[in-house]
């Protein structure tokens, strides 16, 4: 939007390098990170939300279950890419306050589209995706300061 302005403007620095014309070309500004984030974010819920309501479909629910609740973590995980970038993201996924975390959930996602479409075991889906649900979410806690703490207390507090 800034070159366009700076087009019709009669702004425009031709003498601009190629690495500077390369960022600014795929650069987005703050406004547009956030209107993607939420924009993947919501699909990925809704998927997930459409995946649990294919479940009582009596033939091929199972099916469509795992497809869509794997399609929606994937798209809420990948949502964070905008707000922080791809590489920002991957280089936090592997750190070592979540690198179980984030293998478990890897893990899951393939092994959920496996046991539905390789092996047929609907049962195996569904434990892998309650196991997707409890990674991401164990994930997701590692970025808000003292919550993993905090749900090992009242976990620990409830079983004692």
């Amino acid at each position: 939007m800034d070159k366009l302005r700076r087009v019709l403007s009669g702004h425009e620095d031709e003498e601009q390098g190629l690495t500077a014309q390369i960022v600014d070309s795929t650069s987005l500004s703050f406004g547009t990170r956030v209107k993607w984030f939420a924009i993947c974010f919501v699909a990925g819920i809704a998927c997930s939300f459409l995946g649990t309501f294919l479940l009582f479909i009596p033939k091929g629910g199972r099916t469509l279950f795992a497809l869509f609740y794997t399609l929606g973590n994937i798209a809420a995980l990948s949502s964070t890419c905008f707000l922080m970038g791809p590489v920002k993201q991957l280089k936090k996924m592997v750190e070592p306050t979540r690198l179980i975390a984030t293998i478990v959930m890897v893990t899951c996602l393939v092994l959920t589209l496996c046991a539905v479409f390789w092996w047929h075991k609907t049962g195996l889906a569904i434990l892998f995706c309650i196991l997707q649900f409890v990674a991401m979410t164990w994930y997701s806690l590692s970025y808000i300061p003292f919550a993993r703490d905090a749900v090992m207390k009242c976990c620990t507090s409830c079983l004692n």
